[in-house]
């Protein structure tokens, strides 16, 4: 049986350029969204990461063809779905599954989708995506591992969502684009993906406005048309290299950024310490003498992000003196800790708040990646760790990373993907 783990040995500062890729949470939302388009669509800097490939795999089980034109460039050829029941195991391996249903029900009126997994981070009901698609006239059940939604005719209403969603925002947007009338969606998401799904819909011909704000207005079209759209860069991709560069001491430049993006990891970063130049879609992140105490709390977009936490609670480790992060977002993201701290951090946690003193030095060890942006917070760990740190399942960052060993290794980190088939593994004491 394989066994693939990441091996980082003790590296030097990170020194170079890197190009961030294409939007994982755009991509995941555009291409079940083509479905709802009903014609041929082009989606040009698609990440290569395996929650794509999971993606393209669920489509093509429905009937979409799926071409590979070239590298980051799909056609999605939605006119021949053959079922609008998708109750398949890989749904199950990712949450973004779900935006299947309102694509589904909002181009042929129904939809039978098994009820989407993902990364362990707490609660994550779907009620009110089922709140949304019930005010626009569908009737919902959820039933042995299923959610069945159905509608003769969906008309445009006001929903107000409880809690800030950017899965129920997005789902929303895609099951109202064709329904009679204009949709409100108030207290709406409006992270940068949520302005991807609806600049790439209303390419197609789609009416929506206030995308990027919390009211947005969805003005029912009839029909949409195929499309060719560019995805755009990843944030989270870039602040993550953006921490791994300060962290490490370096010095990276960072291309095919939305720098007004990732405005709120850059304050973070200065306050720390680091010194960031800004260009056109460029910026460079360097180390400049010191590691500053920080507090942080992640918030909905464009606060702090929660995708971002663990990274920064690993190079708050780096800073002396006491630091705090609070998770504003999701119940159980601070689970990797137990794994910082088989590499010698301190960090204690209560409930949503960790508490980190920093300013130890970090040992190398085997470590587990417990989820996606824990196990990118485990990498930039290892590359100012003395000695050799194991990361094992590195299927959880390889769902949201492109090729971040070889990236990774071009700024000159010592850091490899090791293929075994042997039964070794981390063994870790309880409790630890």
């Amino acid at each position: 049986m394989s066994n693939r783990r990441i091996v980082i040995k003790s590296s030097k500062p990170l020194f170079g350029e890197v190009a961030v890729a294409g939007a994982k949470n755009s991509a995941l939302a555009i291409l079940p969204s083509v479905v709802l388009v009903g014609e041929v669509c082009r989606i040009e800097n698609v990440p290569d990461i395996s929650d794509v490939s999971l993606m393209c795999k669920i489509l093509s089980k429905i009937g979409v063809k799926i071409n590979m034109i070239s590298p980051g460039c799909i056609e999605v050829d939605p006119r021949c779905i053959s079922s609008v029941c998708a109750d398949f195991d890989e749904i199950r391996y990712m949450r973004a599954s779900y935006y299947l249903i309102g694509a589904l029900l909002g181009r042929f009126g129904k939809a039978r989708v098994s009820m989407p997994g993902g990364c362990d981070l707490g609660l994550r009901p779907m009620d009110q995506h089922i709140k949304g698609f019930e005010a626009l006239g569908a009737k919902c059940e959820i039933s042995g591992g299923m959610t069945n939604v159905v509608s003769d005719r969906l008309v445009g209403n006001r929903v107000y969502l409880d809690m800030v969603s950017v899965g129920a925002t997005v789902n929303i947007i895609i099951a109202s684009v064709k329904a009679k009338g204009t949709t409100v969606i108030e207290n709406a998401a409006k992270e940068p993906h949520v302005v991807d799904l609806a600049n790439f819909l209303n390419s197609c011909g789609a009416d929506i406005r206030g995308a990027g704000t919390d009211v947005i207005r969805v003005n029912g079209v009839s029909k949409l048309r195929g499309t060719t759209y560019q995805i755009i860069p990843d944030q989270i991709e870039a602040g993550t290299y953006m921490i791994a560069s300060f962290a490490t001491k370096g010095n990276v430049l960072i291309k095919n950024v939305i720098t007004r993006h990732l405005e709120s990891v850059s304050a973070k970063l200065m306050e720390i310490g680091a010194n960031i130049e800004y260009k056109e879609d460029t910026l460079r992140v360097s180390y400049d003498g010191k590691f500053n105490r920080c507090n942080v709390k992640t918030m909905p977009y464009p606060g702090f992000p929660t995708d971002m936490q663990p990274q920064m609670v690993t190079l708050l480790t780096r800073c002396k003196g006491t630091s705090m992060v609070t998770e504003g977002v999701w119940d159980s993201r601070f689970r990797y800790v137990s794994e910082l701290r088989r590499l010698g951090a301190q960090i204690s946690v209560d409930g949503h708040l960790a508490v980190i003193e920093g300013g130890n030095d970090f040992i190398g060890n085997c470590v587990k990646a417990l989820d996606l942006r824990a196990g990118a917070a485990l990498i930039i760990a290892g590359l100012f760790a003395s000695g050799v740190t194991t990361i094992e399942n590195i299927h959880h960052i390889e769902r949201g990373y492109e090729n971040i060993t070889e990236k990774l290794s071009s700024l000159g980190a010592d850091i490899r993907v090791v293929e075994s088939s042997n039964n070794r593994k981390c063994y870790h004491v309880l409790g630890a």
